[in-house]
């Protein structure tokens, strides 16, 4: 079973948030950044279906040259192998740009399951996932808080409100956006970061994907996003 998790690196959550000098922007020099939260749950989730069931996980982030630690420390965790699409100005692309670039990679890759969380910390939109799905063509759900294999399919169990809860069978391929606390956040052992050393990162670029990169500019970006 070939899982891929898509994982977000954000600016941390004890970072000092201020203005550039421009006062448009966020003062990034001095900011330190971590994996999205959400992200985090998706990527135990797969790391779980994994140990059930066997095959492997994929890393898969887009950004700048630092995503690379958020990676290696999903690799550290347990994910087998990651990809990084190199993109250096991910803020000045709305969520579909951001989607186009991740399908695409994990498209390539052929998955039985995408996984990702369900928003991200910086900017909680929730739109990336299912657009995703929609590029690749593929079933999606989100607010997952279960997931279980059965036969060749899915049976998922979504979060409702009002302390409801749904369950749903779904083929594979597919695509879920994780709800948070889906499980206990393992810590990556020092195994694992000295394994996390030795595993691959492939790096892809928008060219190389076939996607054209248009880019919005950060304001309007962050509005659409």
């Amino acid at each position: 079973m070939k899982i891929i998790v898509a994982i977000k690196q954000v600016a941390g959550r004890d970072s000092a948030l201020k203005a550039n000098s421009a006062g448009r922007w966020i003062d990034e020099s001095e900011l330190t950044y971590e994996i999205n939260e959400p992200d985090a749950y998706a990527l135990e989730a797969a790391l779980q279906l994994r140990e059930r069931r066997g095959g492997e996980v994929i890393a898969l982030s887009a950004g700048p040259a630092r995503v690379a630690q958020a990676l290696r420390e999903a690799l550290a965790k347990g994910a087998d192998r990651a990809i990084h699409v190199e993109e250096d100005d991910l803020l000045s692309l709305d969520s579909l740009g951001v989607a186009k670039l991740l399908a695409a990679a994990a498209g390539g890759e052929q998955p039985d399951l995408i996984l990702t969380g369900l928003q991200s910390d910086d900017l909680g939109a929730g739109t990336t996932g299912v657009m995703m799905a929609e590029l690749l063509g593929l079933p999606h759900a989100t607010i997952v808080v279960q997931v279980e294999v059965v036969g060749g399919g899915l049976r998922v169990k979504r979060e409702l409100e009002g302390g409801w809860h749904q369950f749903i069978t779904m083929p594979m391929p597919a695509l879920l956006a994780i709800q948070s606390g889906i499980g206990k956040l393992r810590y990556a052992t020092l195994m694992g970061i000295r394994k996390a050393k030795t595993k691959e990162i492939r790096r892809l670029t928008a060219a190389e994907l076939g996607v054209q990169r248009i880019g919005l500019g950060r304001d309007r970006a962050r509005l659409c996003a």
